[in-house]
């Protein structure tokens, strides 16, 4: 009996070894990575998004919101996945006229008040501008994706993400000279992945 317990004992750990590496290998792989994303001088840059590659269908879930406050729109960048709805609040004294003319993504709302909402589902994958037609100064971006793992980078420049598989990671912002760039990312890191973006001159302050 003891020489049975021993053997099983030695097996087990071989045989749940065994299984995981017959897992899928998307399974097998996942983990998570936190990426940097720093400017040409070294600081962080807000409001990057970082994304795995295209192609997925990410679940649409919670609430995602655009305010209108102070003569501007907040968030100056937001993430969605595709199908999402997002609603634009005007927290303004004055009325707005919100708009884009973005390919797959158009819409326009035409003029509300305070405390007034309008939404818009966008469907297609890729860069939404938004802009308000009273208020030419009001500028922000939507970023729609189909990606498993997504994010937009805090005030430290950093995003953590639970990739799905190595491969290439898309990180994009509206402020970034040619706005994208593709990077080589494992499926797990115990230290940041650092990205350089070379931003515009007099890049927005958000």
């Amino acid at each position: 009996m003891f020489l049975i317990a021993r053997m099983k004992t030695l097996l087990f750990p071989l045989i749940f070894a065994l299984c995981f590496l017959m897992l899928p290998a998307g399974m097998a792989q996942a983990g998570t990575v936190t990426f940097k994303i720093v400017d040409a001088s070294g600081h962080p840059v807000e409001n990057a998004v970082v994304m795995s590659a295209p192609g997925a269908k990410p679940s649409v879930s919670g609430t995602y919101e655009m305010r209108q406050e102070d003569l501007t729109f907040d968030p100056y960048v937001l993430v969605v996945p595709a199908g999402a709805d997002v609603v634009f609040p005007n927290l303004d004294r004055v009325r707005h006229h919100v708009y884009s003319f973005s390919k797959g993504n158009r819409f326009e709302l035409k003029l509300y008040g305070k405390e007034d909402a309008r939404s818009v589902t966008f469907e297609t994958p890729g860069i939404a501008a938004i802009g308000c037609n009273i208020h030419d100064e009001m500028v922000a971006y939507i970023r729609v994706v189909d990606s498993a793992a997504y994010g937009k980078t805090n005030a430290k420049g950093e995003v953590t993400l639970n990739i799905p598989a190595a491969g290439k990671v898309t990180v994009w912002h509206p402020d970034a000279m040619g706005r994208e760039t593709s990077v080589d990312a494992p499926a797990a890191a115990a230290a940041p992945i650092a990205v350089t973006l070379k931003m515009k001159p007099k890049a927005h302050a958000h």
